[in-house]
């Protein structure tokens, strides 16, 4: 099953796959509650045991329509693909786990690949019909984040951005730290100077970018760095007492205050975190947030 398009306060958004296998192993989710637990059953009972063509089924979650209704009343809607995979398909997941960039388009006719294609948007829809349709799934338009500083909290950052399917990219100047050698979920880009930060982090308005470095000197160089660069997100970690004095002295530097106020800092939502890993919680949540909106 494959949400094709996702509308208010669907449970299900576009893009997500869920598996139902006939030895009753289920992987994935199109949204879960009710609605998912009859579609699932639909394939275990129905569409299991016969061949079919892709179809697809809109799913509306109020109470009082006369049709479509999916037994959940959170007021959105979406709409949800079938297709059986069979034997001959794995040709095509070998494909797709062998290669490093590609389309998945997904259409009346079934699944197909597209290696080394790339488009603009994740995702490209067009619902002509119950009959013809086409959604293109660009498979490596993943978010990237910038973790400037490789100690405890990028270790933990870089775990769970890893979950959340971010491409992930750490930055520092120190050598041989065992919180980097531990870090396999990310790219790492050993710095020379953080003078020269700016360099390494290019501006893009669909990156995100924490900085969680060794300590005050160079958390101010960095941001000093990277403040005229447009961003989708830039955070800081710190006290409010290391944030006031930090930006009081870049402002008096001559670094635009109304700079300094878009800067998510102290970083994260406010969770009273301590260990490393409660403090990324924080962090990816107010990404999460920022990513969402």
């Amino acid at each position: 099953m494959y949400v094709l398009e996702s509308h208010g306060s669907s449970p299900g958004r576009q893009g997500f796959k869920m598996m139902v296998s006939d030895s009753g192993r289920l992987s994935g989710s199109i949204g879960g509650g009710f609605m998912e637990h009859k579609l699932v059953e639909l394939c275990r009972k129905e569409l299991l045991s016969k061949d079919f063509d892709p179809f697809f089924k809109k799913q509306v979650h109020k109470a009082d329509v006369p049709k479509n209704k999916s037994g959940m009343i959170c007021s959105g809607e979406q709409t949800i693909a079938f297709y059986l995979l069979k034997p001959s398909d794995l040709t095509t997941v070998e494909k797709i786990l062998t290669s490093g960039t590609g389309v998945l388009e997904f259409n009346q006719n079934g699944i197909e690949f597209l290696p080394d294609k790339v488009q603009d948007k994740k995702f490209e829809l067009n619902l002509h019909s119950e009959t013809s349709w086409t959604l293109r799934e660009d498979l490596h338009h993943f978010p990237v984040l910038h973790v400037v500083g490789g100690g405890h909290v990028s270790l933990a950052l870089s775990k769970f951005a890893h979950e959340l399917g971010f491409e992930i990219k750490i930055y520092d100047d120190r050598e041989g730290l065992n919180t980097v050698e531990q870090n396999n979920y990310g790219e790492f880009i050993p710095i020379d100077d953080y003078e020269n930060i700016g360099e390494s982090i290019p501006p893009n308005p669909q990156n995100y970018v924490v900085l969680v470095s060794f300590g005050y000197r160079t958390d101010k160089i960095i941001l000093k760095g990277l403040i005229d660069h447009e961003f989708k997100y830039l955070g800081m970690m710190g006290s409010e007492e290391k944030v006031k004095q930090l930006y009081q002295e870049l402002s008096e530097e001559g670094v635009d205050q109304d700079k300094l106020d878009k800067v998510y800092s102290p970083i994260g939502v406010q969770i009273f975190s301590k260990t490393p890993e409660e403090i990324a919680i924080s962090i990816l949540a107010e990404i999460v947030r920022v990513k969402n909106t």
